[in-house]
């Protein structure tokens, strides 16, 4: 019953000091506990916070008892909260001056083996993710996934590089953590809901939001959730971003609470590139232009096995009762010459396999249709990162 009543104070908190976690840690620290806050004379609560503090009049038992409601109701739904004080909250997090007073937890993975991890890796970047920086982003999970360590991967369930981050490590086997910008029973963008739903119940996977119930998905909500993506993790990975964006701050968060940071390089015209290329020029971040090296920056061994099939095998599996093992290595030297090359146009490809252009549109064509591989409207070729 203690802990409950220290659970329900914590809620409280959260509640009250909203975007001001860091008073309120700073109460629970000088008190002892969330609950003797509770306990005080309003004489005292003006000396620690100062006579015309607008949180004094808030701070009320009346808050707690509303919030202990919330915790039951919640509770049957799968949705645990753990404050600040509690034995299972985020190690990672609570180093961070910032960190929230509590999370809510949505999952059917008790909450102690969510962080059991060896390490834990945030992957974050732009909404309008590029094909390069897809393709960079599945490679970096496929490595993660290679180490045999299998680490956190940690992201915020929005369009483009999260999604792709999250969605790899559900199909690598991965656990992955996304963090929300609103309350915890409802998803943005709500085209997410279904993955959503499916990750809450995928062992070792979770929504986390340090906002109430009912908090609607506000720009700033997205902003301030960022410092949890960040806190969570050991590293961050910015796989595409402009100057400014959500990626960027988080990036630079990671950084001021001492946490790896490394970013996609990309071409410097391109302004989905300029934010990465900004970090490493800044020496905030390290450019990940290898796989292997990156598992060996953050102590990660990597296992001999690969970590995607080989394309003729592939290839044979799916086209071997319909053509034969000529047409199969002329497909398959195509793949591996847009893996290459990516962006080559379908003319490209055709001159520098030899296939001529009516070979090579026609077997291109078979590989997109199955899925394979994805061409623009100006013929330009990319692989189709979930097939492989």
């Amino acid at each position: 019953m203690e802990n409950f009543e220290e659970k329900a104070c914590l809620c409280a908190l959260g509640k009250i000091f909203g975007f001001k976690p860091r008073i309120a840690l700073a109460l629970i620290e000088h008190l002892g506990s969330a609950r003797e806050i509770f306990k005080i004379s309003r004489n005292d609560l003006e000396l620690l916070l100062g006579p015309h503090s607008q949180y004094t009049d808030i701070i009320r038992k009346s808050t707690v008892y509303e919030a202990s409601k919330e915790l039951e109701h919640y509770e049957k739904q799968c949705i645990n909260y753990v404050g600040w004080t509690e034995e299972h909250y985020p190690p990672l997090l609570k180093e961070c001056p910032d960190a929230p007073v509590g999370i809510y937890i949505r999952s059917r993975t008790p909450v102690p083996q969510l962080w059991t991890p060896e390490k834990s890796i945030a992957i974050v970047g732009t909404r309008d993710v590029s094909p390069y920086g897809k393709e960079w982003c599945s490679k970096a999970v496929l490595g993660l996934a290679s180490s045999g360590t299998r680490p956190l991967i940690v992201s915020g369930l929005a369009l483009g590089t999260d999604i792709c981050a999250h969605k790899a490590a559900v199909e690598a086997g991965l656990p992955t953590v996304a963090v929300m910008a609103t309350g915890p029973e409802s998803v943005y963008p709500y085209r997410h809901r279904e993955f959503a739903d499916m990750m809450s119940q995928t062992p070792g996977c979770a929504l986390i939001t340090d906002y109430p119930p009912g908090t609607p998905p506000l720009a700033i909500h997205f902003l301030r959730r960022n410092r949890i993506i960040a806190g969570l993790s050991d590293a961050t990975v910015l796989i595409e971003s402009r100057l400014k964006g959500g990626g960027m701050m988080t990036a630079r968060l990671a950084f001021s609470y001492s946490r790896d940071v490394y970013a996609l390089p990309g071409r410097v015209d391109d302004i989905r590139s300029q934010g990465c290329n900004l970090l490493i020029k800044s020496k905030i971040a390290e450019p990940l232009t290898s796989i292997p090296d990156f598992l060996e920056s953050m102590g990660l061994p990597q296992t001999k096995a690969d970590t995607q099939v080989p394309d003729t095998r592939v290839l044979s599996n799916t086209y071997g009762s319909m053509f034969n093992e000529d047409k199969i290595s002329q497909m398959a030297s195509l793949v591996t010459t847009i893996r290459k090359e990516r962006g080559i146009t379908v003319e490209e490809l055709a001159d520098q396999t030899g296939l001529g252009y009516v070979r090579t549109a026609e077997l291109t064509a078979i590989l997109e249709t199955d899925g394979f591989i994805k061409t623009d409207l100006l013929q330009r070729c990319y692989i189709n990162i979930s097939k492989k």
